[in-house]
């Protein structure tokens, strides 16, 4: 059948159009925050209200867009005029949303979580323009719903996931830096109470195998060792031998105590601190910080720091939870104090309030440090030398 030429020219527009915006959706997705001090120039846009209107548009568009190629009449057009506006509005508003959202002044967390999120719309549309027909027929109830041969979500699969990733970006408004903040240090506290109770549960296992080995016959023996041959292909967990002569347990009592007055620390960094924090981000700081500026640590530049210490631990605890299941002390010991030093320097960051005061955490603060010191002390009468 041949088309009419308004439909042939309008086709080949199509065409031209898609190979645009799929050009653009590439590009932007290697956006990134702006390194430099040109902010100063945006401070009255707010990143994350223009990250929300841009993200709600891409919604509306990719609506249209997914209703176009599925639905009779095949209007090419019609597709055209929505690609087009995707690209003169809500694709650059959100690519510059990204470089607005400089971590100077919405911190590194916010900064990188607008833009990978964001990245994520710039995929999952470029997945939906992939599937935009070009031989003039709206595509099939295979190719819409994903059930044919060919690999692939299906054109109604791909809407869906482009709501959900705008849906994210959309929700970093009403979170904002304080808000993400606070998820990401709940975040981190649950990564530290998993490695603890993992850590426990290796324990209870252990003490539930002391004596085991009483009463094996010959034939026990030759299935032990066939088993412990398997543990060692498999990387099974090792368990502290009875007469302990690397002294593992002490290190393990002591861990375990320090790393739940850790996790309190979390908890009251996040009430005490970050709950208090002022609304970020601000263009001026408040006068009660403008008059202590010599005393106040930068509230952005603190967090950063912080929010930095408080993810290293889990990571530092995994890799000391591993160095006991395989029973090696210098690695125990290395890790242990890469831990809990991170610990005392994200304390010590927050050791005054906002406004560069002490108060009731400060004390708390002061008295958990001693305490660290106090079981150090416990532990050393335990074990020959120093782990610190």
């Amino acid at each position: 059948m041949v088309l009419p030429a308004k439909a042939t020219q309008d086709l080949a527009s199509l065409k031209s159009t898609v190979e645009t915006t799929s050009t653009l959706l590439v590009q932007l997705q290697s956006t990134s925050a702006w390194d430099s001090e040109t902010t100063e120039q945006a401070n009255n846009i707010d990143a994350l209200n223009l990250a929300y209107d841009a993200a709600s548009l891409i919604k509306a568009h990719s609506t249209k867009l997914s209703l176009l190629i599925i639905n009779k009449p095949f209007t090419a057009s019609a597709i055209s005029t929505v690609l087009r506006e995707l690209g003169s509005g809500p694709l650059p508003g959100l690519a510059s949303a990204i470089e607005l959202c400089h971590p100077k002044k919405y911190t590194r967390v916010m900064s990188s979580e607008v833009e990978w999120k964001a990245r994520k719309v710039f995929i999952e549309l470029g997945a939906l323009v992939a599937a935009i027909p070009l031989d003039g027929k709206i595509l099939s109830d295979d190719q819409k719903n994903g059930t044919g041969a060919e690999k692939g979500k299906g054109s109604l699969a791909n809407t869906a996931v482009i709501w959900k990733a705008c849906d994210e970006v959309m929700a970093l408004k009403s979170l904002g830096v304080v808000g993400l903040v606070i998820r990401k240090a709940d975040e981190y506290r649950a990564l530290l109470k998993d490695a603890l109770e993992e850590l426990q549960e290796w324990r209870d296992e252990e003490s539930d195998g002391e004596g085991d080995d009483e009463g094996d016959s010959g034939d026990d023996t030759t299935e032990m060792s066939a088993q412990e041959a398997v543990d060692n292909i498999f990387g099974s967990q090792r368990h502290i031998p009875a007469d302990d002569p690397e002294k593992i347990t002490p290190r393990l009592d002591t861990t375990q105590k320090r790393l739940r007055l850790i996790i309190l620390m979390y908890q009251a960094v996040v009430k005490r601190r970050f709950k208090a924090l002022p609304l970020l981000p601000q263009s001026d700081l408040p006068p009660e910080l403008e008059e202590k500026s010599s005393k106040a640590r930068g509230i952005i530049s603190c967090l950063d720091e912080v929010l930095l210490s408080l993810k290293a631990i889990p990571d530092i605890t995994d890799e000391l939870a591993s160095a006991f299941y395989d029973l090696d002390v210098a690695e125990i010991d290395t890790r242990m104090g890469q831990c809990f030093s991170k610990g005392v320097a994200a304390a010590d960051l927050l050791m005054t309030n906002w406004v560069g005061e002490k108060d009731e955490f400060s004390t708390w603060v002061s008295q958990s440090q001693l305490q660290l010191f106090s079981i150090l002390i416990e532990a050393g009468n335990q074990i020959s030398g120093s782990y610190e």
